[in-house]
């Protein structure tokens, strides 16, 4: 156990999908898994064990932003043995060839600060997906004929963002969306050897301002947990 995991040893798969809603793990591990489990429910942060084509995979909440996702990823794999990370959440687009309900896989993650930057100090690290998940993700999201968008993104450490100058840097920079965890496990599955990837559904768009009604969303996150899902385990 962990200050904020209460699973026993052997609780935890080795391959872990991170949403950041610990509702969207009780949906995702129910709606996908094979007699799913729960195995952590410490501060109200769900997480399932369960079976998808007879692989262990647990779904695991994050809770939003960088500090949080710290906590449960280095936990994770310091005291469970995790070795493949998947965030799936929502993000929200940048770019005007992407579309509400596209399926986004982050090559990389761009971010003004993370909880590792105290470790690498002056260092500009620069935060990557494993080329085999990506690849893989990237099949299965073609595979099943979905809009799929594949490059950098933007991990921001806040929500209500006041910077608009940023939001038109980041746009002409290419940067296909933003959301606010995926840098921070990017670095710590590299510091930690593990394999790590996000794979992201769009559910707002920056430009337009189009936005999925909160009931639409959890149906339309489907495509996205199914990618990772195939993935994990290609």
């Amino acid at each position: 156990m962990t200050p904020h995991i209460r699973a026993a040893e052997g609780d935890i798969a080795e391959t872990v999908l991170m949403p950041g809603d610990p509702l969207r793990a009780k949906w995702a591990a129910e709606t996908f898994l094979d007699g799913p489990e729960l195995v952590n429910d410490v501060r109200g942060m769900l997480g399932f064990t369960g079976r998808w084509r007879g692989n262990r995979v647990t779904i695991h909440g994050s809770g939003m932003g960088m500090p949080s996702l710290s906590i449960y990823a280095n936990e994770l794999i310091a005291t469970y043995g995790a070795k493949t990370l998947i965030r799936i959440g929502s993000c929200g687009a940048m770019q005007e060839s992407v579309g509400i309900r596209d399926v986004i896989v982050a090559m990389t993650a761009s971010s003004i600060s993370t909880p590792s930057r105290g470790i690498l100090r002056e260092v500009n690290y620069a935060p990557c997906a494993d080329w085999g998940l990506l690849r893989a993700a990237v099949a299965a999201a073609e595979g099943k004929g979905s809009a799929v968008h594949v490059g950098g993104i933007y991990s921001s450490d806040v929500f209500y963002d006041e910077r608009p100058d940023l939001t038109e840097q980041m746009t002409r920079h290419g940067v296909l969306a933003v959301e606010m965890e995926a840098a921070e496990l990017y670095t710590l599955a590299a510091r930690h050897g593990c394999r790590a990837l996000a794979v992201l559904t769009v559910s707002d768009h920056l430009l337009t301002h189009e936005a999925l009604p909160p009931e639409d969303r959890q149906s339309s996150f489907g495509d996205m947990v199914e990618v990772a899902l195939e993935a994990a385990f290609a």
